[in-house]
C-alpha cells in the first residue's frame, strides 16, 4: 500500500511553502526592502526554473547541454506573440491569456526539444555540448532576422503580466513536478542511464527514448521560464539569449551540485543576488564575482562540504537504483 498524500512530512512542506509566500508577500507589499531588490524576486524565480530544469538533463541524465537559452528564447517569443495577439484582437482576460501563453511557450519549446533531441542525443560529451551550443546560436540568429519577432530591434509591446505571484506559483509547480519526476520510475531509469548507459540498455531500457524524454521536459520548463522572462521585461531582444545565458544557467547548476534540486534553488538565489551586492564595487565588480565563484567551487570540492554532507546538512547526489526490472 502506498503512502498517503497528507502525511506529516508533506503537511510540513506545505506549511513551509505557505510561510515563504507570506513572507515574500509581506516584503513586496510593505516597505521592508528597496524597490531595486523587490525587482530581483522575479529574476530569481526565473533562474530557479531554468536551473532546476537544466539539472534534469545535465545532472540526472548526465548529458552536457549548452542550448538551454535557445529553448528559453523559443518559449519567450512564442508566448509573447500569443499574448500580444490576444490583447489586441481578442477579449480573453489578461490572466487567462497569460496562462495560455505560458503553456504555448512551454509546448513550442518542448516540440523543438523533440526535433533537436532525436539527432543530437546520439552524440556524447563535448560533441553534444558543441551541437547544443550551436542550436542556441542558430535560434538567436533566426530570431535576429525574422520580422515577426522584431529582428535586432527586439519585440516590444509585450504586456507586463509577470509578477512575483505568478513567478512563485510556477517555481513551486516546477520544483514539485520535477522532484516527483526524479523520484518516479522514469527518473530512476534516467539516473541509471547516467551511471551506465550500456548496462541500462542491456536489460531492455530504451536509452534513446528516455534521453529524449528528459531533454523535452527540460526544454518545456525552459520555455515556461522564457515566457515569464519576456512578460517581465516587456521587450525581448536576441541578445538576451546568447550563449552567455546558457553558460550562466550551467554555472548555477554546477555550483548547486549536479543532480541536486535544492542545490540548484540555493545556487540560483545566491548567483542572482551576488552581482547586485557587488554593484557598488564599480570596476572590481566582475573580479569579485569571479573570485566568489572560485571560492564556491573550492568549497564544493572541499572536505568541509563532505563533512557537512555526512552530517546531513547538505543534499547529496541521489543514489542510483540497482537495475533489476525490465523497463519499457
Amino acid at each position: 500500500m502506498g503512502k498517503g498524500i497528507f502525511t506529516v512530512k508533506n503537511l510540513i512542506k506545505l506549511a513551509a511553502v505557505i510561510a515563504v509566500y507570506l513572507i515574500i508577500m509581506t516584503v513586496m507589499e510593505g516597505n521592508f526592502a528597496t524597490r531595486h531588490f523587490k525587482s530581483l524576486l522575479v529574476p530569481i524565480g526565473i533562474n530557479i526554473i531554468l536551473a532546476v530544469s537544466l539539472n534534469i538533463t545535465t545532472g540526472f541524465l548526465g548529458e552536457l547541454s549548452l542550448g538551454h537559452a535557445g529553448f528559453m528564447a523559443i518559449g519567450a517569443y512564442s508566448g509573447a506573440l500569443f499574448t500580444i495577439f490576444a490583447e489586441n484582437h481578442t477579449g480573453i482576460p489578461n490572466s487567462l491569456a497569460f496562462l495560455i501563453g505560458i503553456i504555448i511557450g512551454g509546448i513550442v519549446a518542448a516540440l523543438f526539444g523533440v526535433v533537436i533531441g532525436i539527432p543530437v542525443l546520439r552524440l556524447k560529451g563535448d560533441y553534444l555540448a558543441i551541437v547544443t551550443l550551436a542550436f542556441g546560436e542558430i535560434v538567436r540568429s533566426i530570431v535576429n532576422f525574422l520580422s515577426v519577432t522584431g529582428g535586432a530591434r527586439g519585440l516590444s509591446g509585450i504586456p507586463r503580466y509577470t509578477n512575483y505571484k505568478w513567478t512563485y506559483a510556477f517555481v513551486i509547480i516546477t520544483i514539485v513536478l520535477l522532484a516527483n519526476f526524479v523520484k518516479s520510475r522514469y527518473g530512476r531509469v534516467i539516473s541509471s542511464i547516467r551511471d551506465n548507459s550500456i548496462a541500462a540498455e542491456s536489460i531492455g531500457i530504451k536509452v534513446s527514448n528516455y534521453k529524449i524524454m528528459a531533454f523535452v521536459i527540460a526544454a518545456f520548463f525552459a520555455g515556461v521560464a522564457g515566457v515569464l522572462f519576456g512578460h517581465n521585461l516587456s521587450i525581448l531582444k536576441p541578445g538576451n539569449f546568447d550563449y552567455n545565458k546558457s553558460i550562466e544557467i550551467l554555472v548555477i547548476v554546477v555550483l548547486g551540485g549536479m543532480g541536486s534540486i535544492p542545490g540548484s534553488v540555493i545556487s540560483a538565489i545566491i548567483l542572482t543576488l551576488l552581482p547586485e551586492f557587488l554593484r557598488g564595487a564599480s570596476n572590481y565588480r566582475m573580479l569579485l564575482y569571479s573570485l566568489a565563484l572560485i571560492l564556491i567551487m573550492l568549497f564544493n570540492s572541499s572536505e568541509i562540504r563532505q563533512r557537512l554532507e555526512d552530517s546531513g546538512k547538505f543534499p547529496k547526489l541521489p543514489k542510483l537504483p540497482k537495475l533489476k526490472a525490465r523497463a519499457r
